[in-house]
């Protein structure tokens, strides 16, 4: 798959770039992509959520009032959980939330966002650029010039810019990733996908 390379200006360049038709061509396989988005949420949570059981709750051990002839409820101490301050019952508990995927089916799943994304014309080949000084100004006209203000976008580069990253990341919905830190989620949140030239041939062994 040929891909017009175009610049900062939003013009065409006349040069052109081939797209791995193994990483944009594929069927994609949504069931793997649920898979590797499902994975991606799960690492992101702590797992440190607690609360305390009726053994770890402050208080006294003491019965409260005689088993039998009071006409109420039998009951034990204070910290029972039908009681206000009492334990909790089956509550959370610090524990891990992650789960393993095969690197093929992370990468499987890689490939079908990206083939999705240049079946629908979401995708758009940069030629390589820098910024002297970061400046959020700067990345704004360049967006405008290619159709994307206001839009989300995620700008792919093939090593950190750090002129680059600093002037885009203070404007709402645009992201900036380097080839080697790109997810499932990444891709598929990312909305219109502008790859650097110079990034295309790593891509293309994903």
């Amino acid at each position: 798959m040929k891909v017009e390379v175009i610049d900062i200006e939003g013009k065409n360049t006349g040069r052109t770039v081939e797209l791995s038709d193994e990483v944009f061509g594929i069927e994609p396989n949504e069931h793997v992509v649920y898979l590797a988005v499902k994975q991606y949420l799960a690492h992101q949570r702590q797992g440190t959520h607690k609360t305390k059981g009726r053994s770890e709750v402050k208080g006294s051990r003491r019965k409260l009032y005689r088993q039998k002839g009071t006409g109420r409820a039998r009951v034990g101490d204070i910290k029972n959980p039908i009681f206000r301050g009492g334990g909790t019952v089956f509550g959370p508990q610090p524990r891990k939330y992650t789960i393993k995927l095969n690197k093929k089916v992370k990468r499987l799943a890689r490939r079908s966002v990206l083939s999705d994304r240049a079946k629908k014309g979401m995708i758009k080949v940069i030629e390589d650029f820098t910024f002297d000084a970061p400046k959020t100004k700067q990345y704004i006209q360049v967006l405008k010039n290619l159709g994307l203000d206001g839009q989300k976008s995620t700008l792919i580069l093939p090593e950190t810019d750090k002129h680059i990253v600093l002037s885009a990341r203070n404007i709402p919905k645009v992201f900036v990733r380097r080839v080697h830190d790109l997810n499932t989620y990444d891709l598929l949140n990312g909305g219109q996908l502008l790859i650097m030239e110079s990034a295309v041939e790593k891509i293309n062994q994903f």
